[in-house]
């Protein structure tokens, strides 16, 4: 049982040599950026918008058509006819909106790319936490499960020497088998964590870099409200939903264009040739160039539906932005609190570890004198065990607190990811 904390040292000792060859976060970031299926989701999406604005705007570029037709009389012989049509777009107030909303959904589209980038970068830092947690967890169950071991062995040495009752072996063995309990499931806790973060990187993780033993409490500049406030200028969901609604009120004024005039420019080139055509016709080819003004008079109430539809979808849009602007509020605030807690956890966590380490020994030494009886030596290991995971969770949800709060607020980039990474442990 006095090995407990010393194997729990070799192991951290093991760990920090080990750091030396280990991948840090931003290195697993990397192999997530080229590797997330989600990122390139979201990249490719981006890329659909774009083109689709650039297929809105065609509408008010040139347009160029070319056809041709043969016809066969009898008796009359052939006749080949192309004709060749150019028109631009002079005046088309409906189809300019539509640009207007496509550039929107475009911005828009952009916007959600760099959340998901933002999003992409809290799942890794998540998913490499989560590995070391488990690391952590599995290593701390180990340990409490030898530790029970041997005082099974110990309880069973005393017992044969008539110095205890079976009832102590018998307890020792309970908590042993208890402990080996928590051992298998920290075991299947850590293959899924391997798992989640081979789900971002496409790879086998390799041996992380862990927090470094003396890390402490990381400040924040600001309070809650000006984070808040940051969220509302700079959250790129929310931006997203701001141009959705754009978009939506471009739309109505695109819809609501179906009652205007539209005016283009047309030039026409006729050209016939075959046996079947006319000598006078045979040598020319007439071009017409001309305006072409179309006014919309009655289309079966098609331009009112699409106006009170786009109007609807406006509707829905401003609610989904507010309910948006609700959430990110929420999340800041909840976030920042989580920060705010963290320097309390971690030296709360501290000093259970400080204190424990010290009940332990003291357990072992009043067992040894007689005052202390086993249950209270395995309740101690267990107690110490208990609070050394505590205290590696708190160190953990920390900075992942601090950056997800840098993701609600819109500004969780690579510079806040480096910062975690000075964190780790260095070569």
């Amino acid at each position: 049982m006095r090995r407990l904390i010393p194997v729990l040292a070799l192991a951290c000792i093991a760990g920090a040599a080990a750091a030396a060859r280990a991948d840090d976060l931003l290195q697993v970031w990397a192999q997530a950026r080229a590797a997330d299926p989600l990122l390139r989701q979201a990249a490719a999406y981006d890329g659909a918008q774009q083109a689709a604005a650039r297929q809105a705007r065609a509408a008010l570029l040139p347009q160029w058509s070319l056809q041709s037709s043969e016809q066969r009389e009898n008796g009359a012989g052939r006749a080949r006819t192309t004709t060749s049509s150019l028109s631009q777009p002079l005046i088309d107030l409906g189809a300019l909106r539509e640009w207007d909303a496509s550039r929107s959904q475009a911005s828009a589209q952009s916007a959600r790319l760099a959340a998901a980038e933002q999003a992409a970068r809290a799942r890794v830092a998540e998913a490499y936490f989560g590995l070391l947690s488990a690391q952590a967890q599995l290593a701390t169950a180990r340990a409490n499960e030898e530790a029970f071991d041997r005082q099974v062995s110990e309880a069973e040495t005393r017992f044969k020497a008539g110095l205890s009752a079976q009832v102590e072996a018998d307890q020792s063995r309970a908590y042993r088998e208890l402990a080996r309990g928590n051992t298998l499931a920290a075991e299947l806790n850590l293959a899924d964590a391997r798992e989640a973060l081979a789900q971002l990187t496409g790879a086998e993780p390799a041996a992380l870099r862990p927090l470094r033993r003396d890390l402490s409490a990381q400040p924040l500049p600001d309070d809650a409200e000006a984070w808040a406030q940051r969220a509302l200028q700079a959250n790129p969901e929310l931006l997203a939903l701001a141009l959705d609604m754009q978009a939506s009120e471009q739309r109505i004024a695109a819809a609501r264009a179906g009652h205007l005039p539209t005016l283009s420019l047309g030039v026409d080139t006729i050209q016939r040739r075959g046996d079947g055509v006319s000598a006078f016709d045979a040598g020319r080819t007439p071009t017409t160039v001309g305006l072409r003004l179309t006014v919309p008079l009655f289309a079966g109430g098609a331009v009112a539906a699409a106006a009170d539809r786009a109007g609807f979808q406006r509707d829905a849009a401003r609610e989904q932005l507010e309910a948006g602007r609700r959430a990110v509020l929420r999340e800041v605030r909840a976030r920042h609190l989580a920060v705010g807690q963290g320097e309390v956890q971690l030296r709360s966590t501290q000093v259970a570890v400080a204190a424990a380490e010290r009940a332990l020994e003291a357990t072992r030494t009043g067992l040894t004198l007689g005052t202390r009886s086993t249950t209270d030596l395995l309740l101690a290991i267990q107690t110490l065990a208990g609070a050394q995971n505590a205290q590696t969770q708190a160190r953990h949800r920390h900075v992942l607190a601090l950056l997800a709060l840098h993701q609600a607020a819109g500004s969780l980039g690579d510079t806040e990811l480096a910062t975690v990474n000075a964190l780790l442990e260095q070569d």
